[in-house]
Order: structure tokens, then sequence, then C-alpha cells
């Protein structure tokens, strides 16, 4: 389970957590999470990983983080992971979360291996850090619970597809739709399946 344990044994006050949601999924954009705690006391319980929590318990606990912590979101585009790969608009998103942060942070704990160029703060990665850092998993929640809402609007536009119910990831029901209407302007044409299919109908 997530703890503050990496967090204390930094020598900062200011210490935000990064994570992302989308990075896998064929349509829709990939958004970021930056959460830095202002009141410590305040952490709410139930934190964790945002996969390993329900739809219900992700959305209860967005308003208490929202209460303890300052937060940031960061989006990146489909047009941009087309336009750049999907791990350079992951950075992106990134930056753009912790450039979203009412106050700046000292150092940034970032969820995987890799940090984003021109960070605005010293950085620190760490795999797995979604079950490790307290940090880090407020961030995968607010990251997936934005991302989720963004795709429910993108299912109101394009109900053909189910993004409601798969969140534009290449889920059976997903890839028979893409056969039966082809890709929307959600989709992301640099992802291969997206590429198969306009190849087809070419």
């Amino acid at each position: 389970m997530p703890d503050l344990s990496l967090e204390l044994s930094l020598p900062y006050a200011r210490i935000c957590g990064v994570d992302e949601a989308g990075r896998g999924p064929w349509a829709g954009p990939v958004v970021a999470g930056a959460v830095m705690w202002r009141d410590m006391a305040a952490i709410p319980t139930g934190l964790n990983d945002s996969k390993k929590l329900k739809s219900a318990q992700r959305e209860a606990l967005v308003e208490p983080i929202r209460a303890a912590a300052w937060c940031g979101i960061g989006i990146a585009t489909v047009e941009e992971i087309d336009r750049m790969n999907i791990l350079a608009a992951t950075m992106l998103a990134m930056r753009r979360a912790v450039q979203n942060l009412p106050e700046r942070p000292q150092f940034a704990l970032i969820d995987g291996n890799r940090t984003p160029k021109d960070f605005p703060c010293p950085t620190h990665t760490v795999v797995g850090g979604d079950g490790r850092s307290l940090s880090i998993a407020a961030a995968s929640i607010l990251a997936k619970v934005t991302r989720d809402a963004l795709m429910q609007e993108l299912h109101a536009q394009y109900p053909h597809y189910g993004f409601a119910q798969h969140m534009g990831y290449g889920t059976p029901a997903h890839q028979a739709a893409l056969l039966a209407h082809g890709p929307c302007p959600a989709h992301r044409q640099s992802f291969a399946p997206i590429r198969a299919v306009l190849e087809q109908a070419a």
C-alpha cells in the first residue's frame, strides 16, 4: 500500500507526485495529474493505485484530495499524440500538470522510469509509484477520473464506439465498432490498430 515514506525521506517541504492515465488506449487524450499535499494530516484514507479502485471509489476521493492538496491536471490531445508519439505526449502532459499546480514544487516523484525533459523542478522516478507513494497514488486517481470524464464527453459525440464503457481501450467491442464505422476524430491514427483500419479503407 502507498505511504509517505518516499516523501518523508526527501529534504524538501513541497514534493508533488505525478502520474498519468491513458497511455495505452486507442482513442482519447492522455491525462496527467500532479498532487502536492498542503496538509498531510488531512490526507484521505483509501488512496491506492487508481487501477485497484472501483470508479465510485476514485470519484469519492477526488474532493478529499483537493481539500488536502494543491492539484494540477495536464492534458495532451489526440493531435499531439499523433504528431509527437505517445511517450512524448505523456511527458508533455506530466509537465503541464506540474506547471498547472497553484504552488511551485521543489521536487517531483514521477511514476515510471522516465523523466520528462525540461521539467520545472528536480525529479525522481518511481517504478510502481502509484502503489508506493500517497502523492503519486492521488495523482493517478485525479488523472483517471479526469480522463474518464473526457471519454464520457467523447461518447456523447461519437456514441457508436462505446467510449463510456471501455474508455478507448482496445476491447473486442471497440474493435468491432472500428471495423463497422471506421475511426473517428477521437482515435489515435498513429496507433497500429487504427492505422490498419485506415489502410483497409484506403
